[in-house]
């Protein structure tokens, strides 16, 4: 008896742990269709589901390398780091230790790179950065970046991904919802382009302010776009909501996306879309 439970609870924790039992091989669960994927084979898809076509979520790293030609990417303003500017208890230490894990400075990184030789000025929202959250340098790494894409007549391309506002920082994260929109406002009347990917999730004051002002805004396969989450939403409205509700298929339809772009075809997407408006590579 003994023998059987201790067998029966080895497979239970090989499964729980994530393993395929024939070849002991890891594996991941698809967030959206729940089934079972080699971690191996996940990875060489760079993170999208076989099954269902899930785009799950990138690192900064692993985003610049399939996206932006080889070693062209330069980041702008890499030591800004937050100044703590409510004094939240252990938000100091948080950061430092989101640091050391992530090698991220904040929850974006902003930059130049070149897509097929157009030179285009970049941002990336990571979430392994507490949730991607905007706090007061993500807003202002966001708005240099608006106002150094215009200086120079650069487009902009912004991957978004992030909770919302950052409650550590209270009503000044709340104002870098202005301060964005103001920044893209600025960007647009020096007359550049503006293209938002939305990947999962995008969600909150981010979805409310800069996310949503994209001359062409594209979005991932399967992801989550909204403002307040689905259970907030039920229980406000006192009514079910759709399966899909807030999922990119679902807002293409209702108009809010423009188009949806599966990762393998992001690059040269981007590229072409940048070639239409005028965009060329630049001399060497």
């Amino acid at each position: 008896m003994g023998e059987r439970l201790e067998n029966f609870f080895g497979v239970v924790k090989k499964r729980f742990n994530g393993y395929n039992e024939e070849d002991n091989r890891e594996t991941v669960k698809c967030p959206r269709c729940q089934s079972l994927i080699l971690l191996e084979r996940y990875e060489e898809l760079h993170r999208v589901c076989p099954n269902c076509n899930y785009h799950g979520r990138l690192s900064t790293p692993e985003r610049i390398e399939i996206t932006f030609d080889k070693n062209s990417f330069n980041e702008l303003d890499r030591d800004m780091v937050s100044c703590d500017p409510i004094e939240f208890p252990d938000y100091g230490d948080k950061q430092q230790e989101l640091r050391d894990k992530t090698g991220l400075h904040d929850a974006i990184t902003t930059g130049t790179a070149t897509i097929r030789g157009v030179e285009t000025v970049v941002g990336i929202m990571d979430s392994r950065y507490m949730m991607g959250s905007m706090g007061s340098v993500v807003g202002e790494k966001i708005a240099r970046a608006f106002e150094y894409a215009a200086e120079k007549g650069l487009p902009v391309i912004m991957f978004t991904a992030s909770g919302g506002a950052r409650m550590q920082e209270g009503i000044v994260s709340l104002m870098q919802m202005a301060k964005t929109s103001g920044a893209v406002q600025l960007h647009s009347e020096a007359g550049g382009l503006y293209i938002t990917v939305l990947t999962d999730p995008t969600t909150g004051g981010v979805t409310a302010s800069f996310a949503s002002l994209g001359d062409i805004i594209i979005a991932e396969p399967k992801v989550l776009i909204g403002f307040a989450g689905r259970r907030v939403i039920e229980s406000t409205m006192r009514q079910r909501l759709p399966e899909d509700f807030q999922l990119a298929e679902f807002m293409q339809d209702k108009g809010f996306v423009d188009m949806i772009v599966e990762r393998k075809k992001m690059r040269s997407t981007l590229s072409h879309l940048l070639k239409l408006h005028g965009y060329t590579p630049k001399e060497v």
